[in-house]
């Protein structure tokens, strides 16, 4: 894995207009500044495939790790697919019931 990826739900989920925030964290790691945007820009094309379109309602943020400047556009878009994967499964778990603003609460049953 080149990126570690972390997410937290976001604040704007209960809004009509549900987004992905993302954020990248591309620190030098002694590279030079071409070869610090060249993957901020890899990053950027990524994200904007693959994560941005599951509105996840989420803000995540991806830092790399120093090995993602040797990486591969292939291998960063496999390491962002396993990412979107984690996240997918991450909101299917988390997701509870919707209580409408109009509806009162429901009790649970006993069956």
């Amino acid at each position: 894995m080149h990126l570690e990826v972390r997410a937290i739900a976001s604040p704007l989920a209960s809004s009509p207009e549900r987004c992905t925030r993302v954020g990248l964290v591309v620190p030098r790691f002694r590279q030079s500044a071409v070869a610090r945007n060249r993957l901020k820009r890899r990053l950027r094309e990524l994200v904007r495939a693959h994560l941005l379109p599951t509105e996840l309602a989420a803000d995540v943020v991806i830092r790399i790790r120093p090995d993602a400047y040797r990486a591969s556009f292939s291998d960063l878009g496999r390491d962002v697919d396993h990412a979107v994967a984690q996240l997918t499964r991450w909101r299917t778990t988390v997701q509870e019931p919707r209580i409408e603003p109009n509806q009162p609460p429901t009790e649970p049953s006993d069956t």
